[in-house]
């Protein structure tokens, strides 16, 4: 068994290794020149890190990440909504883990590379076409000139290649561009002084407008930590075309931002500071896809992504990669076929997948901090008089569930 996994990202690294754990061959295909550390900060859910506990990584994540221990949703004007513990607080068995996306990805990396030799990541290569039969799939690369460099032969072909995925755009060519809800991403990072525990992570505002501050490594002194912010704005109506791919990570402009920024009251940190003594930071619009009737095509299929790229809610993006990965690798193990394999994996992982996008659509778990502004927009005077606290409680547990990653009962709430 040979994969020809396109797309050398979170899940495209992660799935090699899980391949490669089980004693299955593949090579990665990246269209950038080099695999960067690049991005910001995303959290990790407990039940994608034990997948990479598995693989043998926690350790290197636990030197490079913060350890999330509770999470605020509050409303706009700082109240608070909702408290729970997170991680190991919670009852999980492993952390959640605040971190720099390019460092997680830079751990994966280099356990491919250690672990599969550098020879299976090839780089500057583009998918431009595949072909399939019974005997098993043919890639064709190419260069950014458009020069063919590199035919690759493998059992499979799994498109890892995000959400302007090659391999999706071949398999649903009438699909067209991402879905874009009218809501402009702003995000940074800045060494800060550190608040609440050092290992909080705060959601401010509702889905039309909230702002998002959490650690995601030590910071230059003890006292500190580098901090990311995010800023989630709807700037425009949607379902109308996004902003040129070309347009999604630009710089941002600071004349743009701040005001927006001046909507919103956090009680345990000053935003407006973080935020405008952040040098640089970028701008994107916030899409997804609509989900597809399937992933698997014969010996092809999808994941991460390109097969469920999802709105920035419930921090669940890249753990439900890291997910994909393990449920197809051990669908290949069991299977006497590949295509069996591939129907197998979708069967199990495009249902929940497509259940959480949907989900995210609405907000989410952070759904409960709309839920709460919609019925008292200008504050409130105790929280339990606006929203009970078994209701506010169903909207965070009922996705908790839906993504699989609910709690330890009886560790995860707190009461205000």
């Amino acid at each position: 068994m040979k994969a020809i996994i396109v797309g050398g990202g979170i899940g495209g690294l992660t799935t090699a290794l899980m391949l490669r754990s089980r004693g299955l061959d593949c090579e990665i295909f990246e269209q950038a020149d080099t695999i960067r550390e690049l991005g910001v900060g995303i959290n990790t859910l407990p039940h994608a890190m034990r997948e990479l506990a598995g693989l043998g990584l926690l350790q290197k994540l636990d030197d490079v990440a913060i350890r999330t221990d509770q999470l605020y949703y509050l409303n706009r004007h700082g109240q608070e909504v909702w408290r729970e513990a997170r991680g190991i607080d919670a009852g999980h068995d492993v952390p959640q883990f605040s971190i720099h996306r390019g460092r997680l990805q830079g751990v994966i990396h280099r356990a491919v590379e250690e672990r599969l030799g550098q020879d299976a990541i090839h780089t500057g290569c583009r998918l431009g076409a595949f072909t399939q039969d019974e005997g098993g799939v043919i890639a064709y690369f190419f260069d950014r000139a458009g020069a063919h460099i590199h035919t690759a032969r493998g059992d499979i072909l799994i498109g890892a290649d995000g959400i302007h995925s090659r391999v999706r755009e071949t398999l649903f060519p009438n699909e067209g561009p991402p879905c874009w809800n009218g809501l402009m991403l702003w995000r940074g990072a800045r060494d800060w002084p550190l608040f609440l525990t050092g290992k909080s992570m705060i959601v401010a505002g509702g889905l039309n407008a909230k702002v998002v501050i959490y650690p995601i490594a030590e910071g230059s002194s003890p006292a500190s930590r580098l901090t990311n912010w995010a800023v989630l704005v709807k700037v425009g109506e949607g379902n109308v075309p996004p902003p040129r791919k070309e347009d999604w990570s630009r710089p941002g402009r600071r004349e743009e931002l701040m005001p927006h920024v001046a909507r919103f009251s956090v009680p345990y940190i000053d935003v407006k500071s973080l935020i405008a003594a952040t040098p640089e930071f970028y701008e994107y619009p916030t899409c997804d896809r609509d989900p597809l009737p399937y992933w698997s095509s014969g010996r092809v299929t999808l994941l991460g992504d390109a097969a469920h790229p999802m709105y920035p809610v419930g921090s669940n993006g890249a753990s439900q990669a890291i997910l994909d990965a393990r449920c197809l690798a051990d669908a290949l193990v069991r299977a006497e076929h590949p295509r069996q394999a591939l129907l197998e994996y979708e069967k199990k992982r495009l249902p929940m997948t497509a259940d959480i996008v949907r989900s995210n659509r609405r907000g989410g778990p952070e759904g409960v901090i709309d839920a709460v502004e919609q019925l008292a927009p200008d504050g409130f005077d105790n929280v339990d008089n606006v929203l009970s606290y078994s209701q506010r409680e169903a909207i965070v547990r009922g996705y908790a569930t839906k993504a699989g990653f609910a709690a330890v009962p009886g560790l995860a709430a707190v009461r205000a």
